[in-house]
């Protein structure tokens, strides 16, 4: 029988699998500016309704300053870059791409927490980042790539984003959802004055508030909550954060047939090792919460 923590993971893993098709759904209606500042409005209200229902906050000054610097990285700067690459790049290259943010994380922690590297964290490593090149070159391994480099290096500055940001609030305490509304608070009203400066606010329409709720409340609200509360309650982080990696095949297959995306035979090679290179840094390192 499955604990409760157990099951709460997996269902925000499998929330999380659908991120990338909703990702590019989405970019079918708005830009990626006008499908963040949709999803950050209704994330807002998500986590100001949870304040509402569980008020009581102990916090330093410190720490509050901090959650609101970190509503910068994400979902300002982290979101603004992941859907645009979204926006440039297929699915299946840009979701399994931005998921070796755990191998980023596992290097900045060298610098940043003081940590060594292991010889099985440099072979899992190298064996993440040689299935990304599989992954891109279609099994040629050949540094010619037929795709947009601009889009390949924004999702990759999505991984260094996301694993700073990982790194640094985990020096922040105060509950989750409070921490999540101080940066979305930061965050809000300056995606509203980019959004109006760019593309304009988009229309309110039942489908554009709708894919707005598909990342707003999925991505950055319900599965977030849901994954906080798996790992704060489970007796095995380790066990609970083995979930994560289901989420990259799971959103693979949606990938292929929901989005219809032609997935050349070399990219289920490529997400093969990305996985089995995560598998082995994950055992590794602490478990940093994941994205899509």
């Amino acid at each position: 029988m499955y604990s409760k923590p157990f099951t709460l993971g997996l269902i925000a893993v499998l929330m999380w699998s659908t991120i990338a098709v909703g990702f590019k759904l989405g970019l079918g209606h708005v830009s990626p500016i006008q499908l963040l500042w949709l999803g950050c409005c209704l994330s807002w209200l998500l986590f100001t309704a949870c304040i509402a229902l569980k008020p009581s906050l102990t916090a330093s000054r410190r720490d509050i300053a901090k959650a609101c610097s970190f509503g910068l990285l994400n979902p300002l700067l982290y979101y603004i870059v992941l859907l645009t690459a979204y926006d440039l790049l297929p699915a299946h290259i840009a979701q399994p791409v931005n998921y070796t943010w755990a191998i980023v994380t596992a290097l900045l922690a060298v610098p940043l927490l003081k940590q060594r590297l292991t010889g099985k964290t440099i072979l899992g490593i190298l064996v993440s980042y040689g299935g990304v090149l599989v992954l891109i070159s279609k099994g040629t391994l050949s540094l010619n790539l037929d795709i947009d480099l601009f889009g390949l290096a924004l999702a990759l500055l999505s991984t260094v984003i996301w694993a700073l940001y990982w790194i640094w609030s985990t020096t922040v305490r105060m509950p989750p959802w409070w921490f999540m509304w101080f940066g979305f608070t930061i965050a809000t009203p300056l995606v509203t004055v980019i959004c109006i400066l760019t593309s304009g606010l988009p229309a309110i329409s039942l489908t554009h508030v709708g894919y707005g709720a598909w990342i707003g409340l999925l991505e950055m609200g319900f599965a977030f909550l849901l994954w906080q509360r798996a790992l704060a309650t489970t007796e095995s982080v380790a066990k609970v954060s083995q979930l994560i990696f289901i989420s990259p095949v799971i959103s693979l297959g949606l990938i292929y047939v929901v989005l219809e995306e032609p997935i050349h035979l070399s990219a289920l090679f490529g997400v093969a090792l990305i996985l089995g290179g995560l598998l082995v840094v994950n055992r590794q390192q602490p478990k940093p919460i994941p994205t899509a």
